[in-house]
């Protein structure tokens, strides 16, 4: 029985999912005191990315776009401004009430993997689910491994894993829930460029099959070459938004940032 009671909203989606929410992004400012002054790092970011886009955002170290995501995925609280996933103000929500919403409708890839050393490869991949009282589908955790190209892992701990395996691990947990929407913090920054490119066709084809709605963060414009849009920051600002450009359009813009 789940925790909330609703197994529908918070437990595990039915297989295929749904389609993406738009986000909508409004006069996004964060503000940091550090020592003795005070750091703008966002600074009235104003910007939508469509249902069953994909989009990286880049910059030079500093430039905000970190800070960005983790507003935009509701792991940060702006200082001002307004976010949206779909219908729903995420800014206005209590803690609790995002919490939940970010585990039913969101999924988080990160270059630190975040895995529980203790736990195996299966339990791993289920933990938000099991976190919000949600039934474990052994099925589709054996899928979803399968997908990753890890089929048979099941039982095997983390720290027995390569780190590309474990950057697969944390896809599939991501995953798991059929998210609505994708957010990944440099995916393939701790990988060998094979390995992170089938990480990013894992990606790219959660947007093109079931119309997930990703925002990535890199500094790699290969990364970036997978997306339909990139967006360029600095200083906390948006300077650049292009659609579908090619690799050395974005490495010669990247480089003209830093």
């Amino acid at each position: 029985m789940s925790l909330f009671g609703n197994e529908q909203e918070y437990g595990v989606r039915p297989e295929g999912g749904g389609v993406g929410r738009e986000i909508r992004v409004r006069g996004l400012r964060r503000e940091f005191e550090r020592g003795g002054g005070r750091v703008h790092a966002l600074q009235g970011v104003d910007v939508t990315f469509a249902p069953g886009s994909f989009t990286a955002v880049m910059g030079p170290s500093g430039s905000g776009k970190t800070t960005l995501l983790q507003c935009v995925a509701g792991m940060d609280r702006p200082t001002r401004g307004s976010v949206h996933w779909g219908p729903t103000e995420i800014t206005r929500l209590r803690e609790h009430r995002l919490a939940r919403l970010r585990r039913s409708t969101v999924g988080f890839v990160f270059q630190a993997y975040n895995l529980m050393p203790a736990m195996t490869v299966a339990e791993n991949v289920v933990l938000p689910t099991r976190l919000m009282g949600g039934r474990t589908d052994r099925a589709r955790v054996g899928r979803v491994l399968t997908q990753v190209g890890l089929g048979g892992c099941e039982k095997e701990r983390p720290g027995r894993l390569s780190g590309g395996q474990q950057q697969r691990v944390a896809i599939a947990r991501a995953l798991y829930n059929q998210p609505e929407i994708l957010f990944a913090d440099e995916p393939t920054g701790a990988l060998d460029r094979n390995t992170g490119r089938e990480i990013l066709r894992l990606l790219r084809e959660g947007v093109e099959e079931h119309g997930r709605t990703c925002v990535m963060v890199t500094h790699d414009p290969l990364a970036a070459g997978f997306a339909d849009r990139v967006l360029m920051m600095t200083d906390g600002e948006l300077v650049e938004d292009l659609t579908r450009p090619s690799v050395a359009v974005i490495a010669e813009k990247l480089g003209g940032l830093s």
